[in-house]
């Protein structure tokens, strides 16, 4: 253990030298699209906004550096450097990113492009160790039990209390990685096949100590044809929980400037939502068949709607749809009329408004937001029609993401829990009210869906979420505390002009 220099600069190389042959892709398995971008725009993200690196260094499978540099430029990554050909191995690739730093020292973690779902507090955690450590790996706990075979017979079985698995990214003090490749060209025995970079530390430099930091469950690799799955459920997961702004003020602060239409704006969730971005100071639109007389499912109206708002404003930030149509019964006994209405107002009318709401929402690189149901996940008896929209909805959301990526629009369908809402009220009755979210709650995580960079992705609005740590707060329970500090700030803000009001 060695004690660096003041301040060494952060070099993140991206190893996205993978070819996709195990996951029965014809393409690197990084391209691949997960929550409505390729993984590695996702592991790019993180890399870029995080405080800890100064510079990106991608060394990509040869033949496709031209797709990540598109992804780069389209993503705005501005701390990529180098987008370059990999190696056929990993160390291989490793030796590359070497080279091109040539002989500067500084802190180089070396992290897999497809471990999307790295966090910003892993990152930290690998940057402060290198402060007092030359060498530093991720890693977590095995969950099974270890064993080490040799051919048919189980030889050893380690105690389990010892072991980690290991993940990226491995973070080194440049030139003590070098030192270590030095040593291994120079071994006529060393492959560099199915070993990581500390695999190389530890065996050529066995005096420089290796420390490691927490990793995470999440920080998973996609590698086999399940871990898509795995990985873009995680991502709906963790876009459950988007940021949110804790105090009013805050809200103001992001959404000053901002305009919004909100058809279905006329009572419910989408009231709240317009009560909510005009209190926090965004222009907003609302448009519904009782307010406005207008139609969705018609596309002259939605048309006129986003015409009008853009006249008046001069630019549209969001667009959200919250209405729609609950119609219970046996599809057998269901009438052509009900039928139609369903389907023009629950699928139709979202196609028709993202339709027309693309070439605005492109302009200020804005966000489509929609409305789900948690039936869409598994049709139910007397619900046939609605459910199945509403799984339509889904799908057309993640769609719409993929393709309007490289616009820099976000979609999204936000998915909430039984809520107390007037439409439900006719369709069921009084329920009891502890049962059920309130509108308020559903309306506030739209907000922040809208404000978030969260694109392709279901959110859940749940009042208590199972994945909520202890001593987290549910919906309503946010809620409520964004209530309270909306009420605050319009008390402060009559006290400061009453305050003015009386100076002379």
């Amino acid at each position: 253990m060695t004690t660096p220099p003041a301040r060494l600069r952060t070099v993140a190389v991206l190893l996205a030298g993978g070819t996709g042959t195990r996951v029965g892709l014809q393409i690197p398995k990084q391209l691949l699209k997960i929550a409505g971008k390729a993984i590695v725009d996702h592991t790019l993200a993180v890399l870029n906004s995080a405080p800890e690196v100064d510079e990106i260094l991608v060394l990509m499978t040869p033949g496709f550096t031209r797709d990540v540099e598109r992804i780069v430029a389209a993503g705005g990554y501005t701390k990529v450097t180098a987008v370059l050909d990999g190696g056929a191995t990993r160390t291989e690739t490793t030796r590359l990113a070497l080279d091109t730093l040539q002989d500067e020292d500084c802190n180089v973690l070396l992290h897999d492009a497809v471990r999307p779902l790295l966090s910003h507090r892993i990152i930290r955690e690998c940057v402060n160790a290198l402060h007092r450590y030359e060498a530093v790996d991720v890693a977590i706990p095995s969950a099974d039990t270890i064993i080490v075979v040799d051919g048919e017979l189980i030889e050893d079985i380690p105690d389990r209390a010892r072991l980690r698995r290991g993940q990226t990214p491995q973070g080194f003090r440049a030139s003590t990685l070098r030192r270590a490749y030095a040593l291994a060209t120079q071994d006529p025995t060393f492959t560099g096949t199915g070993i990581d970079d500390c695999s190389v530390v530890l065996r050529y430099l066995p005096d420089v100590p290796i420390t490691f930091v927490e990793g995470s469950e999440q920080n998973m690799k996609v590698t086999h044809p399940v871990d898509v799955f795995i990985a873009d459920k995680l991502f709906q997961l963790a876009s459950a929980s988007v940021r949110r702004p804790a105090t009013a003020a805050q809200y103001a602060e992001q959404l000053r400037g901002r305009v919004a239409v909100v058809f279905g704006g006329s009572y419910g969730i989408g009231a709240d939502i317009v009560e909510l971005l005009r209190g926090f100071g965004a222009q907003t639109f609302s448009y519904s068949r009782s307010q406005t007389g207008t139609h969705i499912e018609n596309p002259e109206h939605v048309e006129a709607a986003l015409a009008q708002a853009y006249r008046a404003a001069g630019r549209i930030d969001f667009v959200v749809n919250t209405a729609g149509l609950l119609r219970t019964g046996a599809l057998t006994e269901t009438d052509e009329k009900t039928l139609e209405e369903v389907v023009r107002v629950n699928y139709l009318a979202p196609v028709t408004i993202a339709r027309q709401s693309i070439r605005y929402l492109q302009e200020t690189r804005g966000h489509l937001l929609l409305f789900t149901s948690s039936s869409y996940t598994r049709g139910r008896a007397g619900y046939s029609l609605y459910s199945s929209t509403k799984a339509a909805v889904v799908n057309l959301m993640q769609a719409l993401a993929d393709e309007w990526a490289p616009l820099g629009v976000r979609v999204c369908c936000v998915n909430p829990e039984r809520t107390a809402t007037p439409m439900r009220l006719q369709a069921f009755g009084e329920e009891h009210p502890d049962s059920l979210l309130s509108s308020r709650a559903v309306a506030l995580t739209s907000v922040d869906v809208l404000l978030s960079e969260v694109t392709g992705q279901v959110i859940d609005v749940r009042q208590f979420d199972p994945t909520m740590t202890a001593g987290a707060l549910g919906a309503e329970a946010q809620a409520e505390l964004i209530e309270k500090s909306i009420a605050a700030a319009e008390l402060d803000a009559e006290a400061e002009a009453a305050r003015q009001h009386a100076t002379p």
